[in-house]
């Protein structure tokens, strides 16, 4: 309506004033509330549209940091396991080496009393340098000759023999026995004579 269809008493006048309103434009109470409703509701999901792209980049944030930290932890776990398992084959294998040349130290000393009483000729002598060279291939060294230091760390000291010169330490003075050596560990220490100072 405008100013001129109003009175200064208030009471409307003019075109279209005595006339009731249509039932499709007066609105029951209820449709209004539900039609507000409706709206609410879509202006919510708006602000929630508007707000989800950020609220979604740290949660996706968050899960890769997570996945991160999870890959890393099964990372460390794996590399772990690496080194445990080459550890523990590089020990069978040693404990594989040490159980065969324990095996071959009786034959090796065999053959060293052998060549001291010159008794490999020909073809036994051809074996006898090949086995001792395969005992070398795996580290097997033997030790304990006269005139060494004696290293009760390496020798065994079954007796005591004088040497015809005069020592300054403690001297092997004669082998019963060669040790030896696998890698840096002693198999079988020397059973030796000593000549003492």
């Amino acid at each position: 309506m405008t100013d001129s269809q109003f009175v200064p008493n208030g009471e409307p006048q003019g075109e279209g004033v005595d006339q009731t309103p249509s039932p499709e434009a007066v609105e029951d109470p209820q449709a209004a509330e539900a039609r507000a409703e409706e709206v609410e509701e879509f202006v919510r999901e708006h602000e929630e549209a508007e707000a989800a792209p950020a609220d979604r980049a740290a949660e996706l944030e968050a899960l890769v940091a997570e996945r991160t930290l999870d890959l890393q932890r099964v990372h460390a776990e794996y590399v772990n396991y690496k080194k445990r398992v080459d550890r523990d084959r590089d020990l069978a294998r040693r404990a594989g080496i040490e159980a065969v040349v324990a095996d071959l130290m009786p034959v090796l000393d065999h053959i060293e009393l052998a060549k001291q009483h010159e008794g490999l000729e020909g073809g036994f002598k051809m074996i006898a340098e090949e086995l001792q060279k395969l005992a070398a291939k795996y580290g097997l060294v033997a030790f304990g000759e006269v005139g060494e230091e004696f290293d009760p760390n390496r020798h065994e000291a079954l007796m005591t023999v004088e040497l015809d010169a005069p020592v300054e330490v403690v001297t092997v003075s004669q082998v019963m026995q060669q040790g030896y050596v696998l890698g840096t560990r002693v198999v079988r220490p020397a059973r030796v004579a000593v000549a003492n100072p």
